[in-house]
């Protein structure tokens, strides 16, 4: 049995060193958000069991740890669909599995360099870490993403970086070889270099490339739509000993998807964020899609409202470009009317200052103000 060791540093060279001397002593690791305020933290050690704590002042003993299992590596905290905090725990295996598929996909050679610039309390940030750790590629790791730090990595030899939609806005894709995009829904017109996945915290990142699952994925869809998964990246279980894996092996993911006639999959969202809108199915991705575009509209959410006549009605919660000219509902609804039926154009329209999202830039459409 080994510990859980919770690592309170931000992203540099001594958050890799602190993580391998962990592993190295048969202990498993839980990142720590940086920008938590300390009652969040300590909330965060008592609930996913952690024995000790590493932080700039060194190792920390802490009580009422819970110990590990022999293999496990990795706890990540994730909130899930629900809101309660989960504890996902990786083993080395799955670490192992998931980092040489990657790889593979992805064609990493010894003159590939891997720059981690996303939040590593979030699988999608830490991945990149692991990624290297276990392939012996070389391996720069930011605390943080900016633009210009980037740029300077790239032109130190990085070649391969992991970033979301709204990063990949603010640097020229082209200083990178290749970039792997997570977190919220890639732009339609996102460059040649890059590769959209698909994946949960609970399969240790993506798993799925551009609609192509990593060797040793499986996917199936049933008859619900429902997307499941079954691969050797999967967590082993959550940290209080629940699985979300059925008996034969799949894990119920909860978003809708379909394979298409070329094999790739196709991920539609959440079941739980569907509308049903007049009888109308309305997925509130393709609203936004078809809003994002106009020069009105810096940052939008959509969501279903109960609605007496409608069953739900789709409302857009809008950052408007600029806070003096906002756009009005009828000049939403004509530009969705534009290019998508006219069901799926919002009936309400709420102005936001900003709209919740996590690190990785996901809406976390649960938290919009509700009308």
């Amino acid at each position: 049995m080994g510990d859980l060791v919770a690592l309170d540093l931000p992203g540099g060279g001594a958050f890799v060193d602190a993580l391998q001397r962990i592993w190295d002593r048969g202990d498993a690791m839980l990142p720590v958000d940086q920008r938590l305020p300390r009652s969040a933290v300590d909330a965060l050690l008592t609930a996913m069991g952690a024995s000790s704590v590493v932080d700039a002042g060194g190792e920390h003993g802490l009580e009422q740890g819970m110990p590990t299992e022999p293999g496990d590596a990795l706890v990540m905290a994730t909130s899930g669909s629900t809101g309660a905090p989960k504890g996902v725990v990786l083993t080395h295996d799955a670490v192992s599995a998931s980092a040489h598929a990657t790889s593979a996909r992805l064609d990493v050679g010894p003159d590939d360099h891997w720059l981690a610039c996303l939040p590593l309390a979030h699988v999608g940030g830490l991945s990149v870490v692991t990624r290297a750790l276990r392939t012996g590629t070389r391996l720069t790791v930011l605390p943080r993403f900016d633009a210009d730090d980037v740029a300077a990595a790239a032109a130190g030899g990085v070649t391969l970086t992991s970033l979301v939609a709204t990063a990949l806005q603010r640097i020229d894709p082209a200083i990178f070889r290749c970039i792997v995009l997570g977190g919220s829904r890639p732009p339609a017109d996102r460059p040649a270099n890059t590769v959209t996945t698909y994946g949960l915290t609970e399969t240790g990142s993506g798993v799925v490339y551009d609609g192509v699952p990593l060797e040793g994925v499986e996917v199936a869809i049933t008859s619900a739509r429902e997307i499941l998964l079954r691969c050797p990246m999967m967590l082993r279980a959550y940290r209080d000993g629940t699985s979300p894996i059925d008996a034969e092996g799949w894990l119920h993911t909860g978003d809708l998807g379909e394979l298409r006639a070329d094999g790739r999959l196709h991920v539609e969202g959440r079941a739980g964020d569907l509308i049903i809108t007049g009888g109308e199915n309305v997925w509130p991705e393709a609203v936004e899609a078809a809003l994002r575009d106009h020069p009105q509209v810096a940052d939008i959410g959509v969501a279903g409202v109960p609605d007496a006549e409608w069953g739900s009605r789709v409302v857009a919660w809008v950052v408007p470009t600029d806070p003096a000219d906002p756009p009005t509902l009828d000049t939403l609804r004509g530009h969705v009317r534009a290019t998508q039926p006219a069901f799926i154009a919002p009936r309400e329209l709420i102005l936001v200052d900003a709209l919740p999202r996590t690190a990785l830039g996901k809406l976390r459409r649960g938290d919009l103000p509700r009308p």
